[in-house]
């Protein structure tokens, strides 16, 4: 029996929208300039970054349409490597993918929507958020499907907003953005700054591949998923580079390194303090959506390792809406337990690296299934391959090797969290033949 697709095409967009525009765009910039020093540069990462994420999205867009069946990364390495490879990248979906991004972005929610109500806690506001969305895709896929697709046309339009009254405020110094780089950008110190800095800024991208999650729920997915990948994608990128440019012109270097709620003090200085307030508002908003998109998501890589027999069969069952019920309420677990052990910065080291090995695996996929299925059937075939595979696998490789050198803990739990997929693995398969 053909399973009930509810998700257009808007659906399926507002996912992708919704599940990049997060907690990234609104932290990492702060981060980035206290170790590029040059607004220009960091302007620079953003377009890498951006380019990075369209390569992705256009080899992701020949996966889903070749295989539209909820699941990601599990189902396309599974086919292309071995059931093991698959397992490890739901492993880190589960774990890394969406639970502590789901975490990070409540987090944030609870910073930016403490700046608006000062007496409530942030781990409070976070809990709340978590339980929220939970609630929210619990139940109806449809429903959360229309309620993610309004959350995200208001976050664009609110974002669009601030970025023209930015603009026509008068107060953004452009030159700010030209000045030199220290230290320079060709010495090692400067390399390996750029290396760590695309790690965050990956990490903010990421949710370029959402819709992919949940291609077995898309109606004619052979044409709507690369539309849907590719749209989204190419729409926060020209979103994240204009808002950045915004940022980055409306205090000197000094005001806004390290900062961790960078929209709001560039707010307060472009527009004043009621400014700041509103963009508070936005970025909570932007977070809530961000914390839907990825509840919506992330469970569905469960369901199908679930209805593979490559987990708990519980797991795979959904409810009358659609949803998978049990799926979901892990994922809201993990992710409110991250919330009360999270370490904010370190996290998004943590989540890009391990991230980025997994999308890099999935695209070393696509050259494989290329040469051993060149027969098999797709819809629709990647945008300037093999360029766009490359380019993704040069600069993930380029991203990888720097975070190792530069920041060798997150790195390593990175590792960590691949080895102890594995181990889970054989501990599993152990388990199936008994």
């Amino acid at each position: 029996m053909e399973p009930a697709r509810p998700l257009t095409l808007a659906h399926a967009t507002a996912l992708v929208v919704a599940s990049m525009v997060g907690t990234g765009v609104f932290t990492t910039t702060g981060f980035m300039l206290a170790d590029l020093h040059s607004p220009l540069l960091a302007l620079g990462v953003w377009v890498l970054a951006g380019a990075l994420a369209l390569a992705g999205a256009a080899v992701y867009a020949e996966l889903g349409a070749m295989m539209p069946r909820a699941g990601g990364e599990y189902v396309y390495l599974t086919r292309a490597f071995h059931p093991a490879v698959g397992f490890l990248s739901g492993w880190v979906s589960l774990l890394v993918g969406f639970a502590a991004p789901t975490a990070a972005a409540a987090l944030a929610f609870g910073r930016y929507a403490q700046t608006l109500l000062p007496a409530l806690p942030v781990k409070t506001a976070a809990l709340a958020l978590v339980a929220a969305a939970t609630l929210l895709h619990l139940r109806d896929v449809r429903r959360g499907g229309v309620m993610q697709a309004l959350l995200t046309g208001l976050v664009i339009a609110l974002i669009v907003g601030f970025i023209v009254v930015a603009l026509a405020s008068g107060r953004a110094d452009w030159m700010r953005i030209v000045r030199p780089a220290t230290p320079a950008v060709g010495s090692s110190a400067g390399i390996g700054a750029v290396g760590v800095s695309l790690v965050y800024v990956a990490y903010s991208y990421f949710g370029w591949n959402a819709a992919a999650y949940v291609a077995g729920e898309i109606r004619d997915p052979d044409r709507t998923l690369p539309r849907a990948l590719l749209g989204g994608t190419a729409l926060v990128t020209v979103l994240y580079v204009a808002l950045n440019a915004v940022f980055l012109s409306s205090a000197p270097v000094a005001e806004l390194a390290g900062k961790v709620e960078i929209a709001h003090v560039a707010a307060t200085a472009l527009l004043g303090s009621k400014g700041g307030v509103v963009v508070s508002f936005l970025v909570a908003l932007a977070l809530a959506g961000s914390v839907s998109a990825l509840t919506m998501t992330g469970p569905r890589v469960v369901q199908a390792m679930a209805e593979d027999g490559q987990f708990f069969r519980a797991l795979g069952r959904t409810g009358p809406g659609g949803a998978p019920t049990a799926a979901v309420l892990l994922q809201g677990a993990l992710a409110a337990a991250g919330i009360l052990t999270a370490a904010f910065e370190p996290l998004l080291v943590y989540a890009g690296f391990t991230l980025t090995l997994s999308a890099a695996a999935t695209v070393a996929g696509a050259f494989v299934l290329r040469r051993r299925e060149p027969a098999a059937a797709r819809p629709h075939r990647a945008l300037a391959w093999p360029v766009s595979g490359i380019a993704y696998l040069g600069l993930a490789a380029f991203m990888t090797v720097f975070a190792i050198r530069e920041r060798p803990t997150e790195s390593l739990a990175g590792i960590a969290t691949l080895l102890a997929g594995t181990l889970a693995w054989l501990v599993w398969q152990r388990r199936r033949r008994r």
